[in-house]
């Protein structure tokens, strides 16, 4: 059985064909347009270009924002232009099979479970860094959604009062000092404090600090720049933190990073790990969430949101066949 998985975000929309195994088979890519109608009509237009090519019987939509419980509507989604729309019945009726939706960092995690990183775990978290963080949690091998669908928000725990301001309105929150925004502020934050360092980013902050981008300050630590690795240090030190703040609640096995900062997983990881076995209620006295780095990187979403409207097409076709 093919079924079709779709990552929606800010920029862009890719799809692709997927087999029960979890290789994507076939993918198609679009630019994210602004408004909402071309916004689906570029999700049919590829979804149609991989079905031209394989037989699919369903579609699974990964978005960036807030998911009813009954995974129909969108209810929110900060770059996309829905807004309390029945996205999964428009789709479903335009593309002739079942749609199905689900919060990206959730469709992300549920893929990492079933093929990746945290295979076969029980109890497992997903903390994607990105430009923010998104998060997602798995019970008993199934995601956790609360009660309107809208769990786990790790990336707005405060973890510094009166800290720094984010964009949900809140000061402190644990993305603020952990992600890629993240790095790049603390980076110019530094700099502001020893304007006698001399260093690779303050000869770039010089002319205009919006060059100090969280990937420059990653590329500038992995050449040896002590700013910068005083910066990802700074990282560090929040994820473990917030990692820990986790573990207190949710007691993993196992914690996935991914996110396009995972791929400086290497300057910062271990000393995360550090932190978090320091920090963590009852340190050395507990077993530790086994903290992995996501093995199917820009797939994820794909792959999970295909997985997911798999299991759907498959629980529809058992209740068929016990109704008959």
């Amino acid at each position: 059985m093919l079924t079709v998985g779709v990552d929606i975000g800010g920029t862009s929309v890719r799809a692709g064909v997927v087999d029960a195994r979890g290789s994507v088979l076939d993918t198609s890519r679009a630019p994210t347009p602004a408004g909402e109608r071309a916004l689906e009509d570029a999700i049919v237009a590829a979804v149609e270009e991989v079905a031209d090519r394989h037989a699919v019987n369903a579609v699974g939509l990964a978005v960036a924002g807030f998911i009813a419980s009954d995974r129909r509507t969108v209810r929110f989604a900060p770059h996309l232009a829905w807004r309390q729309a029945d996205v999964a019945d428009r789709m479903s009726d335009r593309l002739g099979m079942p749609v199905v939706l689900e919060h990206d960092a959730n469709a992300a995690a549920l893929a990492e479970q079933r093929f990746g990183a945290a295979r076969g775990a029980r109890t497992a978290v997903l903390v994607a860094i990105g430009t923010g963080i998104g998060a997602a949690l798995l019970l008993n091998g199934e995601v956790f959604r609360g009660a309107y669908g809208v769990a786990p928000e790790l990336g707005h725990l405060r973890v510094v009062p009166d800290g720094r301001p984010c964009p949900c309105g809140k000061n402190g929150c644990w993305e603020r000092y952990c992600s890629g925004t993240a790095l790049s502020a603390t980076a110019v934050e530094l700099l502001a404090k020893h304007p006698g360092v001399s260093t690779v980013l303050a000869r770039e902050a010089a002319g205009d600090s919006r060059a100090v981008t969280g990937r420059r300050v990653a590329g500038a630590a992995r050449d040896g720049d002590p700013l910068a690795k005083r910066a990802m240090a700074e990282l560090a030190r929040w994820l473990g933190e917030g990692l820990a703040l986790v573990a207190d609640v949710y007691d993993p096995e196992v914690i996935v990073i991914g996110g396009g900062v995972s791929e400086s997983a290497p300057l910062f990881l271990d000393d995360a790990r550090e932190r978090y076995a320091a920090v963590v209620t009852g340190a050395g006295h507990r077993p530790l969430a086994r903290i992995r780095t996501a093995q199917l990187g820009d797939d994820a979403g794909i792959v999970g949101a295909a997985t997911l409207a798999r299991e759907m097409t498959t629980s529809m076709a058992e209740n068929h066949s016990r109704r008959s």
